[in-house]
């Protein structure tokens, strides 16, 4: 079946609850075992953290639309990935090989936490070949921590390629897939062994849920990860893993929506006067269209914009003027938004600043001929 109709049904059984359409939250906390020789089991479940029948439902339906074999839940996407990097690099002396484009807080919890534990992380160009990766990997090289497309700045790795080294070397490969959701791309199937999925975007939608995913395919990473969520204590609430599973069910209709109006506002931007640069990877001027041509179907809501140089001042101003567009750090869910990123870019290999400001916009729900017309009355501020 097409994924449309996958999603509508996947993690969900009427028969077993009654005929209703939608799965029952399952909240608890203790677990009642009748046989005390299961007590102390690790081959089952023996308190609510690990999660009951709701959160059983979303993992398999996770697994299904990434095409993988098994899934573990957490808080939020932060919190996905450190129980990843965790989960795999255990004794001081491991290193990490970590894009340079990765999302913020996942670059300060290796150089900051993990570097505690005796953990070192190298930063990567991006843009990085095979051989230029493979120059970089150590003995102790432990995971390499991809994402694609980049966080603010969109770049893409050619994540086959990269893969293959890491393969050859006994690496860990993880990938930060939230960007497509699992449902323009599927990483599992071009090697990667864990596909990070951060549900508080598209999956849940509407800007009211947090959580994160870990999709694998093979049973014995799975296990790990799990053992990990278990000794650091992950949980996440019933009503939590429950919306997500209603918000998997018209995830392909707004994502194509998001899809083909974040395609209309990037290409009117670079039409624009006032833009010195739109970043889009589905447009053909973006440095690494092809890849994107190549390995994804579509392309969702996110994309980033370079203004030619303004003061700060100007850029608020802009911001400001905005009426549709809001300002949040979030992105996916059915409301538009937009912020500037230059404060949050941080770079290791390529320090070079932007020809302007960075901005990066989610486009929501909203009539596309409204957005514009909302980023054409904000960009009068400029004048």
């Amino acid at each position: 079946m097409d994924i449309t109709t996958r999603l509508t049904r996947l993690g969900r059984d009427p028969h077993a609850h009654e005929g209703a359409v939608n799965p029952p939250v399952q909240r608890g906390s203790t677990v009642l075992i009748a046989d005390a020789d299961e007590l102390y089991s690790d081959d089952r479940k023996t308190y609510g953290l690990e999660g009951f029948s709701t959160h059983d439902r979303l993992e398999a339906a996770l697994a299904d639309l990434c095409g993988g074999t098994g899934a573990v839940l957490a808080p939020s996407g932060l919190q996905a990935l450190t129980l990843a990097v965790m989960a795999v690099c255990t004794r001081s002396g491991d290193h990490i090989l970590l894009t340079d484009s990765a999302y913020g807080p996942m670059r300060r919890f290796c150089t900051e936490v993990m570097a505690g534990y005796g953990v070192e992380t190298t930063f990567f160009d991006p843009a990085a070949t095979a051989d230029e990766l493979a120059a970089l990997c150590r003995p102790t090289t432990r995971l390499l921590a991809l994402e694609s497309p980049g966080s603010l700045t969109l770049e893409m790795h050619d994540v086959p390629a990269l893969v293959a080294v890491a393969q050859a070397r006994g690496i860990t490969t993880l990938v930060d897939d939230t960007w497509s959701a699992g449902l323009y791309w599927r990483p599992l199937e071009a090697g990667v062994d864990i596909s990070m999925q951060a549900l508080t975007k598209y999956q849940g939608g509407h800007a009211d849920v947090l959580a994160g995913a870990l999709v694998t395919r093979d049973a014995e990473l799975t296990a790990r990860l799990r053992r990990m969520h278990k000794l650091l204590g992950l949980g996440v609430a019933a009503e939590e893993a429950w919306l997500v599973l209603r918000g998997l069910r018209t995830m392909a209709l707004r994502m194509a929506h998001q899809d083909r109006s974040a395609r209309a506002l990037a290409s009117w931007l670079e039409s624009r006067p006032e833009v010195a640069r739109v970043i889009h990877p589905a447009l053909p001027s973006h440095p690494q269209h092809a890849i994107w041509a190549r390995d994804f179907t579509g392309a969702g809501g996110l994309f980033s914009f370079v203004l030619k140089p303004v003061p700060r001042a100007k850029v608020h101003a802009f911001l400001e003027a905005c009426q549709i567009f809001s300002m949040g750090f979030s992105w996916g869910g059915f409301e538009s938004l937009i912020i500037p990123c230059d404060p949050q870019v941080k770079r290791a290999v390529r320090t070079g600043a932007a020809e302007g400001p960075l901005l990066r916009i989610s486009v929501g729900l909203e009539a596309t001929e409204d957005l514009i017309g909302d980023l054409d009355r904000a960009l009068a501020s400029l004048r």
